[in-house]
């Protein structure tokens, strides 16, 4: 008996004990992950861009207004005196609400002084408002990538989210040389 079980154990650990068989790492190409995500972001804001171009369509009180800078706006309120609009560093008083491109409300109306490409603001308004002159009220609709992106505001606008933001500007402040 104790025989037969020495040979058993030596058996065991004679047949338990190979080389374990090396297994080699699968090959990724990042070129080909790069590819991918760009392609499907590019699809992304291809839809994005259709859905929103429908929903200017079905606006027929408004004339939009395609941006070189990624966004769509329409004058509600428009000066045609003034000629004087916002630069880099001036400082400008806004007054705005944010909205879902539907019109659902996201932020309530706020008022903020914003100092003109040198603060954190939304990209697409960053732009627009150098649309802008004093006393004007333009709405805007801005594509997700042009707002805060794959990431959000983290705290009410989601993750590749148009906006719609209605803006009037209040007050421009012009920098001068003691201000630079």
């Amino acid at each position: 008996m104790k025989r037969s079980i020495y040979i058993l154990t030596g058996l065991v650990l004679l047949f338990s004990c190979k080389e374990p068989k090396v297994r080699k790492p699968k090959q990724h190409s990042t070129t080909n992950f790069y590819k991918e995500v760009l392609d499907q972001n590019k699809k992304l804001n291809e839809l994005e861009n259709k859905r929103i171009e429908y929903l200017i369509s079905q606006d027929t009180l408004h004339q939009y207004k395609s941006s070189s800078n990624g966004f769509w706006y329409t004058f509600i309120q428009k000066d045609t005196i003034n000629h004087v609009v916002p630069k880099e560093n001036d400082l400008v008083t806004i007054q705005y609400t944010i909205q879902d491109v539907n019109g659902n409300p996201i932020y309530a109306k706020q008022e903020r002084t914003y100092k003109v490409d040198k603060e954190d603001f939304i990209p697409g308004l960053q732009d627009g408002i150098k649309l802008m002159k004093e006393g004007e009220t333009v709405t805007f609709i801005v594509p997700s990538y042009r707002a805060y992106g794959v990431v959000g505001d983290g705290n009410k606008i989601g993750i590749n989210q148009p906006l719609k933001s209605t803006l009037t500007l209040i007050k421009i402040k012009q920098k001068t040389n003691e201000n630079k």
